[in-house]
C-alpha cells in the first residue's frame, strides 16, 4: 500500500482560499454534532491544519478569523453539547495561542460563559473548559494584564463564584491559577488592588480553612501576598492584627502534607 503523499503547498493553498470563500470552518463546527466520530476528528484536523498554516509572517487563517469572528465565539459554545465539547476544545485551544484570536474572546461578552461551562457539565468537559479559561489569561500575558486592569470589577465578579465552587477540582484550579495571576508582574496593578480589598482578604482567609489541605496549600500562596504588601490598606492591616496569634498557630502547623483538616477560626 503506497504511503500517502504530502499536500502540495499550491493544493493547500487553494483548499484554504476556498475555505474561506464559502466560510466552510463555521460551517464545519456548526455540522460537527451531527458527524461520526472519526469525522469529527478529521474536522478537527482541518481546522488546526489551517490555523497552523503560515505564508511567511503571515498567518491567513487567523487574519480571516478576525475578519469573521463567529467560529471563535461557535468553537467556545461547544462546551454546551458534550459530544463535541472535546472536539471543539481542541480546534477553540488552536486559536487561543494566537494573541488576536484570544483578546477578541477576552474581551468579548463571551469570555463570561467560561463560569457556567466550568461549573455546570461533566467532569472531562469541566477540565478543558477550564484550561481555556486559563490559556486566554495566561499565554499572552502583558494583554490579558491590560484587561484586567480595564475590567477588574466585572473580571473579579465572576471569577470569586469559582473560587467559592463546590466542586473541589473547580476550586483548587482557580485558587492555583488566581496565584499566579497574583504574582506575575505584568498584574502588580490588578495585585496591588485584589490586595487592598478586606473583602478579598477574608475570602482568602476563609480558604485557608478549607477541608482540603491542597486548596489551603493553594490560598496559602495567594495569603502571602496580602502579608508581603507594604502598602496595606487600614482595614486589611486591622484584620491580619486581630488574628495574628491565630495566623501564627496556623502557620505554624501549616504543611500540604497532613491529614489533618484546620478548623481554625479567623476573626473578620
Amino acid at each position: 500500500m503506497e504511503a500517502m503523499s504530502e499536500p502540495v503547498p499550491e493544493q493547500v493553498a487553494q483548499f484554504a482560499q476556498e475555505c474561506y470563500a464559502i466560510e466552510l470552518i463555521e460551517a464545519l463546527l456548526v455540522a460537527m454534532p451531527r458527524l461520526e466520530f472519526e469525522l469529527r476528528k478529521v474536522v478537527v484536523q482541518i481546522v488546526v491544519m489551517l490555523l497552523q498554516r503560515s505564508i511567511g509572517s503571515r498567518l491567513p487563517t487567523v487574519d480571516y478569523i478576525m475578519r469573521h469572528p463567529a467560529s471563535l465565539f461557535i468553537a467556545l459554545r461547544g462546551y454546551e453539547d458534550a459530544e463535541v465539547a472535546l472536539n471543539t476544545g481542541i480546534i477553540l485551544r488552536e486559536m487561543l495561542q494566537h494573541e488576536a484570536l484570544a483578546k477578541t474572546l477576552l474581551y468579548s461578552d463571551d469570555f463570561y460563559r467560561f463560569p457556567a461551562y466550568i461549573e455546570t457539565t461533566s467532569f472531562g468537559v469541566s477540565c478543558d473548559a477550564f484550561a481555556n479559561m486559563k490559556e486566554t489569561l495566561v499565554r499572552h500575558r502583558a494583554m490579558a494584564a491590560e484587561y484586567l486592569r480595564e475590567h477588574y470589577e466585572r473580571f473579579f465578579a465572576a471569577y470569586t463564584q469559582l473560587l467559592d465552587s463546590q466542586n473541589y477540582v473547580t476550586k483548587r484550579q482557580s485558587v492555583k491559577l488566581l496565584a499566579e495571576l497574583m504574582v506575575d508582574r505584568n498584574n502588580y496593578a490588578v495585585m496591588m488592588r485584589f490586595v487592598s480589598d478586606e473583602n478579598n482578604l477574608k475570602l482568602v482567609m476563609n480558604l485557608l480553612r478549607d477541608r482540603s489541605r491542597n486548596i489551603q496549600y493553594e490560598a496559602f500562596h495567594v495569603f502571602k501576598v496580602f502579608v508581603a504588601n507594604p502598602k496595606k490598606t487600614p482595614r486589611v492591616e486591622a484584620i491580619l492584627r486581630r488574628n495574628r496569634e491565630r495566623l501564627l498557630a496556623y502557620l505554624a502547623d501549616f504543611s500540604p502534607e497532613r491529614d489533618c483538616e484546620n478548623n481554625m477560626l479567623f476573626t473578620l
